[in-house]
């Protein structure tokens, strides 16, 4: 097991190559200037010149990446010239928690939802609880979440708060970023209540699609399973019926399961631009519209670096998993 980990984690840098590689490429392919981007419209032709010279722009693409590369592993990610004066790793330190926060506190909602529903419909196949789930898992993928956002903000909005990610009256000095863990463990829990009640509709929305494919996943893993010898061997013992499906049915079928949660774990990591934004949620997706928007290019780079890495290191978690939930499971 660990030679397998160590592989992992020694394959990520080429793979991380070939990602800012291919950002780096496509980022250089849109057109515009990107020394007009820095200084602006207006600047004059002297200072544009430089600001070519001084970042290469003027040289090929692929000595442009070598110096951007260069200067990457030396640890500097570049500056947001338009949006903050900040550098780039600065911000991504601020924007990125929050994303994951909201990312954890969907998956949360995704897996109670989607496993009860799955399991429930496994369970009691071809009656109105199966074709409830299933009902309420096709609407989950079918709904857009820009509009199901916008619909819990009209129904919901007086109860949970419907933008940012706490109240104007509050301040937060950061000390891991996540607002619920350090208010929850700084003893500020009038905070903590009132981000709860910021992250609840957030949360809900981006955790629908999630949701509806686990449940799916769930009720064919378990049906599948349900069928077994042993499980017809466990029923005729006379053991607890629910005993059997959570025991002896449930365990065995996690692993298709966990395996989507690694990849929509990603999928929300990266995709809630939408949600963030009908939320006003400062996080990635909210920060790489920002970039892409004011041609910031070394903040897109970072911040699509930086989800990449996130989403291979889950899913390395989601492979050591596997080992742990099924022993035959083993990895030379």
């Amino acid at each position: 097991m660990t030679a397998y980990v160590v592989r992992r984690v020694l394959a990520l840098f080429p793979l991380l190559l070939a990602v800012s590689f291919i950002v780096f490429i496509l980022i250089r392919s849109v057109p515009g200037d990107p020394a007009m981007a820095i200084a602006g419209e207006k600047a004059p032709k002297a200072v544009l010149d430089k600001i070519r010279k001084e970042r290469g722009f003027d040289r090929p693409v692929l000595v442009q990446y070598g110096i951007y590369l260069r200067r990457v592993l030396g640890g500097d990610l570049g500056k947001s010239f338009k949006q903050s004066g900040e550098t780039v790793a600065s911000e991504i330190k601020r924007y990125l928690p929050a994303t994951i926060e909201l990312t954890l506190a969907s998956m949360l909602i995704a897996l109670v939802g989607g496993l009860l529903f799955g399991v429930l419909s496994a369970v009691y196949k071809s009656t109105w609880v199966d074709y409830l789930s299933m009902t309420v898992a096709l609407a989950g993928v079918s709904v857009p979440i820009f509009w199901l956002g916008l619909l819990l903000l009209i129904a919901f909005g007086g109860v949970f708060a419907g933008g940012g990610r706490m109240g104007l009256e509050f301040d937060y000095d950061p000390t891991t970023g996540f607002l619920l863990l350090d208010s929850l463990f700084g003893g500020r829990f009038d905070l903590f209540a009132n981000a709860l009640r910021h992250i609840v509709l957030p949360a809900a929305a981006l955790a629908t699609i999630p949701m509806a494919m686990t449940a799916r996943i769930t009720r064919s893993s378990m049906l599948e399973v349900l069928g077994s010898d042993y499980i017809r061997t466990a029923r005729a013992k006379g053991l607890n019926p629910w005993k059997v499906v959570m025991k002896h049915a449930f365990r065995n079928a996690l692993i298709p399961i966990i395996t989507l949660v690694g990849l929509e774990f990603g999928y929300l990591l990266g995709g809630a631009v939408l949600t963030e934004t009908v939320f006003d949620w400062p996080g990635m997706g909210t920060y790489i519209l920002r970039a892409v928007r004011d041609t910031e290019y070394d903040s897109i780079g970072a911040a699509i670096l930086v989800l990449a890495a996130t989403f291979v290191v889950v899913n390395l978690f989601v492979d050591v998993l596997y080992a742990y939930i099924d022993p035959r499971i083993r990895y030379g």
